[in-house]
C-alpha cells in the first residue's frame, strides 16, 4: 500500500492533449489566458446576442464618435499651446501678419494653416464633437420614448444624461480655447451669467477665472478641464454604461418569439462586431468627408480676442444655443436694495437652464413612482403605446427648439427679415404655450394611432378588392394580418390605473387618503386611464368580428 502510494506521488501529470499553438499569436494568447483567463471572459461574452434594430446605431454613433475626439484631440495637444502670453503673428496667412495676440491663438492658426493635415483634424475633432452631443441627445430620446430607461436600466439612464451634460460643456470648454473672438465673447457671455448669481458670483468669477476678466488663466484652466478632467470622468462613466449594457442585456421591440427573459438577435462575435467595425469607419468617413466640405469655426476669419470688440455673428454651438436663448428673451429685470442689485435677467434663466436639463433626467423616477411599476422591463414600448410618456418627450423637444430660436433671434430676424423684437415675443410667450400645446397634439395623435391599429386588427388591411354581395351591397375585402404583424400590435401592456385606498377599512373605521396618495392616484389616471389609451382588442372580439362577416 505504501509502495503504491509513493508510486503515485512520484507520477507525473499526464501528458496535454491539447496541440501546440500553431504560431506567435496563438502562443501569445494561451500565455495570456494562464495569467488572466481571457478565453473564459471571451466565451462568456463573445456570443452574447445583440437584437438588430437600426434605431440601436444611434448608441454606436455616440461611441465611435467619442472615439474620434479623443484621438483627433492627443494629436492637436501637441501641437496647442495652451497660453495667454501675447506674442506677434508672423505667420503663412498674411491678414493677421504684425497683430498682437495670444499663444493659444497663434497656435491654433500654426495648427490651420501650418502643421500638415492640422486644419483637416482641427474640423474633424469640432465636427466629431457636434456629431457626438446631437447623436448622445438623440440616442436618449431613442430610450425614452421606448421606456427602456425603467428597470434595471434607471441607473444607466443616469449614466447617458450625465454624458451629455457633460459633453456639452466639454464642447463649451473646447471651442473656447483658440481665444478667437467669437470664443472670448462666449467666455464673456458664461462670466456674467456667473456673476449675476447672489452673493457669491463674484468669488465664483474670482475662482473660475483667476482675477477680472479676462486675466490669463482661463485658457490653461478650460485647458485643463476640456483634455483632463472632463474627458476622464466621460470615460469612466461610458466605461460603466457599457459594462451595465452587457449586464442588463439590450432591450428589443415586440416579436415573435421575443419575451422579457431573452434576447433574440446576432452574437456579438463574428456578426455584430464584424457589422460594428464597418459601421465604425463609414461615421469617421462621413464626419471626414463634412469637415473637407464644410468649415466650421474658421478663427482666422474672426480675429483674436479683444475685450472692446463683440464679434457679429456670435453664436454658440447649437446645443448651447437654448442657454443663450433663455437669457436672450428674459426681461432685463433687476432688483436694487442695500446697495446690491440682483440682476433676475440673466441669474432667472441661470436657474431655469439646469432645470430644463434636469426634467428630462429625472423623469424615469417620476413614472416608476405614479405608475407603481417595479418590474423589470426589456421590451421596448412602441412611442404610441405611452401617449402620455410621448406627450411629455415631445414637448421637451419643442421648447428646447423654442429656445434655440430664440438665442438665434438676431439671425433670423436679419436672413427672413423679421422683426427681433417680435421674434423676441414669441419665444416669450411661447415658452408656455407651446409645450403644452405640443404635448396635447402628440398625445392625441398616439391616440390615433392605437385606435387604427386596433382597427387593422380586427378587421385587416384594405385590399382594393370590390366585391358584390347577393343582396346587391358592394363592400371591399380586407385580408387579415399575418400572425406576426397581429402579434406586434397586440402584444404591449395596457396597465391599469392606481386606486385610492376604499374609505372606510374592514372594520369600518375611516380611511383618510393623504395628498400626495391623491396626486398619485391622478397622475396615474392621466397616464393609463381612459384618456391615456386606447383599450387594445381582446381575441374574443377579433373571434366574432372574422368569423361573422364573409367580406372580412
Amino acid at each position: 500500500m505504501s509502495t503504491a502510494n509513493s508510486a503515485n506521488s512520484g507520477a507525473s501529470k499526464p501528458a496535454s492533449t491539447r496541440a501546440k499553438p500553431a504560431n506567435k499569436f496563438e502562443a501569445a494568447a494561451d500565455w495570456t489566458d494562464g495569467r488572466l483567463g481571457i478565453y473564459t471572459l471571451a466565451k462568456s461574452n463573445l456570443r452574447k446576442i445583440f437584437p438588430d434594430h437600426w434605431s440601436f446605431m444611434l448608441g454606436e454613433i455616440c461611441l465611435y464618435t467619442f472615439i474620434i475626439i479623443i484621438l483627433t484631440g492627443v494629436y492637436l495637444t501637441l501641437f496647442f499651446k495652451p497660453s495667454m502670453a501675447e506674442t506677434v503673428y508672423h505667420g503663412t496667412y498674411a491678414p493677421l501678419n504684425g497683430i498682437r495676440m495670444s499663444e493659444a491663438y497663434a497656435s491654433t492658426m500654426d495648427i490651420s494653416f501650418e502643421v500638415r493635415g492640422g486644419l483637416l483634424i482641427r474640423q474633424i475633432h469640432h465636427w466629431a464633437a457636434i456629431v457626438f452631443v446631437a447623436a448622445m441627445l438623440v440616442h436618449m430620446m431613442r430610450v425614452f420614448f421606448t421606456g427602456a430607461f425603467r428597470k434595471p436600466r434607471e441607473i444607466n439612464w443616469l449614466f447617458g444624461a450625465g454624458l451629455l451634460f457633460l459633453g456639452m460643456f466639454d464642447g463649451f470648454m473646447g471651442y473656447s480655447l483658440p481665444d478667437d473672438l467669437l470664443s472670448g465673447t462666449g467666455i464673456r457671455f458664461m462670466e456674467g451669467a456667473i456673476l449675476a448669481v447672489p452673493l457669491v458670483g463674484t468669488y465664483l468669477q474670482f475662482f473660475l477665472y483667476g482675477g477680472q476678466f479676462p486675466g490669463t488663466d482661463i485658457v490653461p484652466r478650460f485647458f485643463t478641464i476640456h483634455v483632463l478632467l472632463i474627458p476622464g470622468i466621460m470615460l469612466g462613466l461610458l466605461v460603466a454604461h457599457l459594462i451595465l449594457v452587457f449586464y442588463h442585456k439590450h432591450t428589443q421591440f415586440a416579436g415573435p418569439g421575443r419575451t422579457e427573459k431573452n434576447v433574440v438577435g446576432m452574437p456579438l462575435m463574428p456578426v455584430y462586431m464584424a457589422k460594428a467595425g464597418g459601421f465604425f469607419f463609414l461615421v469617421f468617413g462621413v464626419i471626414a468627408a463634412a469637415s473637407a466640405i464644410a468649415t466650421v469655426n474658421p478663427i482666422w476669419a474672426y480675429g483674436p480676442y479683444r475685450p472692446d470688440q463683440v464679434s457679429t455673428d456670435a453664436q454658440p454651438d447649437w446645443y448651447m444655443g437654448f442657454s443663450e436663448g433663455l437669457i436672450r428673451v428674459m426681461p432685463g429685470w433687476e432688483i436694487r436694495a442695500w446697495g446690491h442689485t440682483l440682476n433676475l435677467g440673466v441669474f432667472i434663466p441661470l436657474m431655469v437652464f439646469p432645470l430644463v436639463l434636469m426634467a428630462i433626467w429625472v423623469y424615469p423616477f417620476i413614472e416608476a413612482w405614479v405608475t407603481g411599476d417595479k418590474r423589470e422591463h426589456h421590451i421596448a414600448d412602441r412611442p404610441r403605446n405611452a401617449p402620455v410618456r410621448t406627450g411629455f418627450g415631445a414637448a421637451w423637444i419643442s421648447l428646447y427648439v423654442l429656445l434655440l430660436i430664440g438665442g438665434g433671434n438676431d439671425l433670423l430676424a436679419t436672413h427672413l427679415h423679421l422683426s427681433i423684437n417680435s421674434i423676441t415675443y414669441f419665444v416669450r410667450v411661447g415658452f408656455f404655450v407651446v409645450p403644452v400645446v405640443t404635448f396635447f397634439i402628440t398625445k392625441r395623435w398616439c391616440l390615433g394611432l392605437q385606435r387604427r391599429d386596433k382597427d387593422k386588427v380586427l378587421h385587416g388591411r384594405e385590399s382594393g378588392v370590390i366585391k358584390r354581395l347577393p343582396h346587391g351591397e358592394f363592400v371591399e375585402v380586407h385580408e387579415q394580418l399575418p400572425q406576426d404583424k397581429l402579434y406586434k400590435l397586440t402584444a404591449h401592456e395596457q396597465p391599469q390605473p392606481l386606486e385610492l385606498p376604499a374609505e372606510v377599512d374592514e372594520n369600518g373605521v375611516a380611511r383618510k387618503a393623504g395628498r400626495i396618495a391623491k396626486t398619485r392616484a391622478k397622475l396615474s389616471e392621466a397616464f393609463y386611464g381612459d384618456g391615456g389609451q386606447i383599450a387594445k382588442p381582446t381575441a374574443e372580439e377579433h373571434h366574432e368580428i372574422t368569423s361573422g362577416h364573409g367580406h372580412h
